[in-house]
């Protein structure tokens, strides 16, 4: 979890900015292709990166055999299917965060001299940092929770590649609904402490503006 929360954040902010602030040939594609986990189905996702990213996929088939990475059936694996089941819900409310920053302070730093990196880190992030947060935890909720993606690629290896979300369902498979039951309140649990977060967030925002 730790490291998607990592990739998530390294990888969905400058989407985010990038979406948010420039006009790019491939955009709308670029767009499209980041808010896919959320209207594809997961199980179609895993196989699509399983097809990707296998020692035979499209992608590292080019490489010798040496090589290539075990990415699948693997932590990385699961690693990946965290990343990508979460980052459209970093990329979504962070992109609107940044759409939100007054373009004149921009202009307005950027006349005196400040560069543009200094803008982004001094005005921009600051300023974004509710709608950045939000996405965080919402993303980091996708993640804990995805099953389908990996499923596909971790494989669902007991002790090795098994998630929470995972163990629930293999304990019903198992019939042994008191192990299923106890994961199950620690995710509502955790997903409550995210929902009130979200909420305390909503609020702050609404006595700002208000």
């Amino acid at each position: 979890m730790g490291w998607s929360v990592l990739l998530q954040l390294a990888i969905g902010l400058p989407l985010a900015w990038l979406l948010a602030r420039r006009a790019f040939p491939g955009k709308s594609l670029l767009d499209a292709l980041v808010t896919l986990p959320l209207v594809f189905p997961p199980i179609v996702i895993g196989y699509a990166l399983l097809l990707l990213l296998g020692r035979e996929g499209w992608l590292l088939r080019w490489l010798p055999p040496d090589w290539r990475p075990d990415l699948v059936f693997s932590e990385t694996g699961l690693v990946i299917a965290a990343v990508v089941a979460g980052l459209p819900l970093m990329v979504k409310p962070s992109q609107a965060a940044f759409a939100e920053v007054d373009e004149a302070l921009r202009e307005v730093a950027l006349s005196l001299g400040a560069r543009p990196w200094r803008v982004i880190l001094r005005i921009e992030l600051p300023l974004a940092r509710r709608g950045i947060l939000a996405g965080l935890m919402l993303a980091a909720g996708r993640a804990m929770g995805e099953v389908g993606i990996s499923l596909m690629l971790g494989g669902n290896i007991s002790g090795r590649t098994e998630t929470l979300s995972l163990a629930v369902y293999n304990h019903v498979l198992g019939a042994e609904t008191d192990c299923a039951n106890a994961l199950s309140l620690v995710l509502v649990g955790l997903a409550a402490l995210a929902f009130f977060q979200l909420r305390r967030l909503e609020r702050h925002e609404y006595r700002i503006h208000r």
